[in-house]
């Protein structure tokens, strides 16, 4: 999966799938796609991901407390 980068301004493949929907993981492995030879993983803060549209990450992914507040 492809998600956009706000603060590098490109896009990151998402190694872990797992991780991005647990609303208890703060970071993602993912590979910054620039280039064309293949990136190293790295940490990705899921704050700073949105989906390549512009929308944001639903929020039952990043916040653990969705349901009280």
């Amino acid at each position: 999966m492809l998600l956009h980068n706000k603060k590098k301004d490109a896009l990151v493949e998402v190694l872990d799938l797992v991780a991005l929907i647990d609303p208890n993981q703060r970071e993602i492995s993912g590979q910054v796609q620039s280039g064309q030879e293949e990136q190293d993983p790295e940490p990705t803060l899921k704050a700073d991901l949105i989906f390549p549209s512009g929308e944001n990450l639903p929020r039952c992914w990043v916040d653990a407390d969705y349901r009280t507040s």
